[in-house]
Formats: C-alpha cells, structure tokens, sequence
C-alpha cells in the first residue's frame, strides 16, 4: 500500500464552548479521541492545539466558521475508519449531534487519498471539502456514502 486515508469533519456547535449544554459532548472527547487512536488502522490525528489554533486563527481556513468543531485524521485505509466511526463509542456520540450542532451545518465529512507519511491541514481539508461540494464523490475525493461503499468492500 502507498496510500492513507485522510479524513477531515466539522460541524458548528450551537452553544459557545463553555456552555454546560456542551458538557457531555466535551467530556466525551478525550474518550472518543483515545478509542480512535487505539482503533486498528489509525495513523495520526492532528493535534489538540494545532486544531484548536487553524479553528481560532482569524486568516486561516476556518475564519468564517465561528465556533466550529473539527477533526482531522489519517487511517490505513475506508474500513477502519468506518468501523471507528460507526462501531464504536463514537457512533454513539453523533447520535447526540443534534442536540450539539447547528441543524443543517453538521457531520460534514469529506475523505481524501493522501501518500503514506503525509500530515495533511485543516486547509487542505476545507479544500477538499470544496472540490467535495463542487464536483460530488469521485475515486480520489468523497464523503460518507463512499466510506461505507469502500468499506464494505473491503470485508467482502
């Protein structure tokens, strides 16, 4: 294999950061986070505080997205991503997005083929999401329906 999986998601949080409603969704981070990390086929995910500086710099690919949450991750590949996300703990947090995210500017997901080694950023991530929106699903860019196709294939 040459290739990883890159994965970026983000969503707006209806409440400010430190509000209590958000509480539950904050506690559930570290967990949700450290399952991902021993989850087989996960390769890296940015950092805490490289995140948290591209969501709060005021020039970066985040500036008009005001209190948005995001991860950026790379994976071996569709299958393990898939089953971290829809197999584990994590599946029963998104579960709780409406309760946490603005209706209609959540769970946006977008996967991408990077070489393995390779840390890609939230700017590249936004692009992708772009050409995502622009152009739809193809072998090289995609979002959730592609991941579960993809996936599915490769435990046939």
């Amino acid at each position: 294999m040459t290739r990883h999986l890159a994965e970026f998601n983000f969503g707006t949080l209806r409440y400010p950061w430190d509000d209590p409603r958000l509480a539950d969704f904050q506690n559930g981070l570290d967990q949700v986070n450290a399952i991902g990390a021993r989850s087989p086929g996960f390769v890296r995910r940015m950092p805490d505080d490289e995140m948290e500086a591209a969501q709060e710099d005021p020039n970066g690919p985040l500036a008009h997205r005001p209190n948005t949450a995001s991860t950026l991750s790379v994976w071996t590949g569709p299958g393990p991503l898939y089953r971290f996300a829809m197999k584990t703990l994590h599946a029963r947090c998104m579960a709780r997005n409406d309760e946490w995210f603005v209706p209609g500017d959540r769970g946006y997901l977008v996967c991408w083929w990077v070489p393995i080694g390779y840390r890609p950023d939230v700017a590249e991530g936004m692009a992708r999401w772009h050409e995502l929106q622009a152009q739809g699903e193809t072998e090289n860019v995609f979002g959730s329906n592609m991941l579960a196709n993809l996936a599915a294939r490769e435990t046939a």
